[in-house]
């Protein structure tokens, strides 16, 4: 496809640390797909949009119906909408998809816009090392797992969900006005999962990520570069992919 503009955010952690905060950052997600939406060929979130996500067969979630509205008058102009599930919304299953048309993803993605291949992907999993948490991530997502949870009532699961999320190390640093901090260095999981990926795959020219909390855009091939897009925690941060070129941007709404 040439001519594209396509716009890229992730890590909104929307639920903590706790609702007025959450509701701000929110209505800036709002505005933020407000503005973009008026150019954009397609737009991308990258995961964990909620800190805490469960569907029931016949429950979902309260709250964020100003998000979820803003999604649907997207998608219902036309505008294709993706979302990675994170980490943390790793159990969004088919709602999204069948009320708001949302085009849900969980393994990594190629695309090709302006002759330009693109590698998607929250980013969760990927890269040397971490192997507690790819175990946790199995029985997250080990489907006897997810039944047995849907059976708990939905006031319990949910709750259970929320208070554990409200007491993360993520919540509290939130909480308190800081970030994460994690630096970011050529060892970084993520940036030696897009050199090694980029030696077999000659052919990809941007490996776009969430998941870690920090805006970088760094060189891992003579052609390709890893994009991490930050999150809305405390950067605010976004990616656009303009003219076969990606940046990071700020929003300031």
């Amino acid at each position: 496809m040439q001519g594209s503009k396509l716009y890229f955010a992730s890590d909104f952690h929307l639920g903590i640390p706790d609702a007025e905060s959450s509701l701000k950052r929110e209505k800036m997600l709002v505005s933020w797909l407000d503005m973009v939406s008026k150019d954009a060929t397609e737009i991308f979130l990258m995961g964990d949009v909620f800190d805490f996500w469960f569907e029931y067969k016949f429950v979902v979630p309260k709250g964020y119906v100003r998000l979820l509205g803003k999604i649907a008058e997207i998608t219902d102009r036309g505008i294709p909408l993706h979302l990675f599930r994170g980490n943390h919304d790793v159990w969004a299953f088919d709602y999204l998809n069948k009320e708001l048309n949302v085009q849900l993803h969980r393994k990594p993605v190629i695309r090709e816009f302006d002759g330009k291949k693109l590698f998607l992907a929250h980013g969760d999993g990927l890269g040397p090392g971490d192997h507690g948490y790819k175990f946790l991530k199995k029985v997250f997502e080990f489907r006897l797992n997810q039944f047995l949870f849907r059976w708990l009532h939905p006031d319990i699961g949910s709750r259970m969900g929320l208070y554990f999320s409200k007491k993360s190390r993520l919540a509290n640093l939130t909480k308190e006005g800081k970030s994460e901090n994690k630096s970011i260095h050529h060892e970084e999981r993520l940036i030696h999962f897009a050199e090694t990926e980029a030696k077999s795959n000659p052919e990809l020219d941007y490996f776009i990520f969430g998941h870690r909390h920090i805006p970088i855009q760094k060189k891992v091939s003579e052609k390709a570069d890893v994009v991490i897009l930050g999150d809305w925690l405390s950067h605010f941060s976004y990616g656009v992919f303009e003219n076969g070129k990606m940046r990071i941007e700020f929003f300031k709404g």
